[in-house]
C-alpha cells in the first residue's frame, strides 16, 4: 500500500486533517481490488480527486478511465451514453454507438451525482454490477464488460431510499467501500495551507508576487463557513490574486472578495456540525425554513388578535397597535411566494368599532404546492430556458426535468 505522504505528494493533495488522512488511506488500501466504491462529500470536496487515485493506484491504471456526470445528461438518452444503442432505435441514432461501459472495457468508471440517475438506468447498472452485463438500447443481444464502478454523491443516499427517489439494492451494491471526503470547515487546519498553495500557482500562472495574509485575514479565512468547499477557496485565492493591488492581505481587504451573505445564513432548515455550521440537505429546506418561521409570525398576530379580544381596554390604551393592526394586509405578507396555499385559512375578526377587518391567518402549507409554483415561476422569469431556471433554483438541470415530468408542469 502506498504512503499517505507520497500519495499527497503525487495527486497534489494538501492537507493534514485526520479525517482526510483516513479518506486516503482507504483508497489506498482498496485501490488494488475490484471493488465498488461510493464516495461521499459535499460539492466541491474533490471527489473526482479520490476516484482517480483509486485508479491510478489500481491494477487498471494502465486501461481506460472515464468520469460521468449522471446528473448532466438528460433522461432521454443517459442509457444510451452508459450502455450504447443501435442504428434506429430512437429518433437520431442514425448509427449504432458504444456506450462507455463497452468502451472502457477493462478500466474505471467514475459515475458522479449518482443520485440523479433515473430509476431505469439505476436497474441496468444493477445488472452491471451483478453480472457484469448489458444490453444497448435497441438491441437484445447481451454483451459482457469488465468495469470497475466508483460512484459519488453529495446528497444523503440513503435518504433518496425512503423517499423511492434510489433504489436500495443499488445503494448496498455501490456501498461495498464508503468513503467520506471531509468538507473544508471540518479540517479548518488546512485551510491556510491550501489557500497559500493556491495563491503561488497563481502567482506563477499570472506574473505576479504570491499574496501573504495577516493574522486577522488569516483568522477570517479559517472561521468562514466554505459553502463551496475547496473549489470556492481556490477562486477566492485566484480573485485575490488578479485584483488586489497591494500583496498584503488584511481582514478589510480579504471581507471584499467572500459573499457577504454566505450560505450558511441563509434561513434553512439544516443540520450542524460540532461548531454549529449549517450543513445543507436538500433544495426544499429553505421552503420549510420559510414556511414555518412564517406561521410562527401569523401564530404570534393571531395571539395578539385574540388578547384583544379578551381585554376589549387594550384597544383604547394601544390605539397605536390597532391603527397598526388597520393598516395589516397579510397579503401584502404573502406576495413574494406567488399564490398561496389557503385550504384551511381562518379569518379573524375584531369586533371593536375601531377594526373593521378580517385578518387570515395560515393553519397549512403544503411543500409540493408551493415548490410547482416556485418552478413555474422561475421557468416564466428564465422564458423557459431550464438551465438558468434550474441554476435560480438551486438545483440540477437533471433535478428540474424529473420535477418538470412528477408536477406535470407544462413549458
Amino acid at each position: 500500500m502506498a504512503d499517505i505522504q507520497s500519495i499527497k505528494n503525487r495527486f497534489g493533495i494538501i492537507g493534514n486533517a485526520p479525517e482526510l488522512d483516513y479518506a486516503l488511506q482507504v483508497a489506498a488500501q482498496v485501490a488494488n481490488t475490484d471493488l465498488t466504491v461510493l464516495i461521499f462529500g459535499e460539492s466541491g470536496v474533490g471527489k473526482e480527486a479520490f476516484s482517480l487515485i483509486i485508479h491510478s493506484l489500481s491494477a487498471r491504471k494502465h486501461n481506460p478511465f472515464i468520469a460521468v456526470n449522471c446528473g448532466a445528461i438528460p433522461e432521454g438518452t443517459i442509457d444510451s451514453e452508459l450502455f450504447g444503442h443501435e442504428k434506429g432505435s430512437f429518433t437520431g441514432a442514425v448509427d449504432s454507438r458504444k456506450g462507455y461501459f463497452e468502451t472502457v472495457n477493462g478500466g474505471t468508471i467514475f459515475l458522479d451525482e449518482i443520485g440523479e440517475m433515473p430509476l431505469g438506468t439505476q436497474a441496468r447498472l444493477l445488472r452491471v454490477l451483478e453480472t457484469g452485463e448489458f444490453i444497448r438500447v435497441g438491441s437484445s443481444k447481451v454483451q459482457k464488460t469488465d468495469v470497475r464502478v466508483i460512484a459519488a454523491s453529495n446528497k444523503d443516499l440513503l435518504e433518496s431510499v425512503h423517499n423511492l427517489k434510489f433504489r436500495q439494492d443499488l445503494y448496498y451494491r455501490l456501498n461495498t467501500v464508503p468513503i467520506r471526503v471531509p468538507a473544508l470547515h471540518a479540517r479548518k487546519e488546512d485551510i491556510i495551507l491550501l489557500f497559500r498553495k493556491f495563491a503561488v500557482d497563481f502567482a506563477e500562472k499570472y506574473k505576479t508576487a504570491p499574496v501573504q495574509l495577516d493574522d486577522e485575514a488569516k483568522n477570517l479565512l479559517i472561521n468562514y463557513s466554505w459553502p463551496g468547499n475547496v473549489r470556492e477557496l481556490k477562486n477566492i485565492a485566484e480573485q485575490i490574486s488578479v485584483l488586489s493591488q497591494d500583496k498584503q492581505i488584511g481582514a478589510r481587504e480579504l471581507a471584499k472578495f467572500l459573499p457577504e451573505h454566505p450560505m450558511s445564513r441563509l434561513p434553512v432548515l439544516a443540520h450542524t456540525n460540532g461548531q454549529g455550521t449549517p450543513e445543507f440537505t436538500s433544495e426544499r429546506d429553505i421552503l420549510y425554513k420559510l414556511f414555518f418561521d412564517l406561521k410562527k409570525d401569523v401564530t404570534e398576530l393571531k395571539r395578539m388578535f385574540v388578547e384583544i379580544l379578551q381585554n376589549p381596554n387594550l384597544v383604547a390604551q394601544n390605539q397605536n397597535l390597532v391603527n397598526q393592526l388597520k393598516e395589516f394586509k397579510p397579503q401584502e405578507l404573502m406576495q413574494p411566494m406567488t399564490q398561496p396555499v389557503k385550504q384551511q385559512a381562518q379569518a379573524v375578526l375584531i369586533p371593536q368599532n375601531d377594526i373593521h377587518e378580517h385578518v387570515e391567518v395560515e393553519e397549512s402549507l403544503n411543500i409540493m404546492d408551493k415548490e410547482k409554483e416556485l418552478i413555474i415561476k422561475a421557468l416564466k422569469k428564465h422564458r423557459g430556458k431550464r438551465k438558468d431556471a434550474a441554476l435560480d433554483l438551486g438545483i440540477s438541470e437533471r433535478t428540474l426535468y424529473r420535477k418538470l415530468k412528477e408536477y406535470d408542469i407544462e413549458e
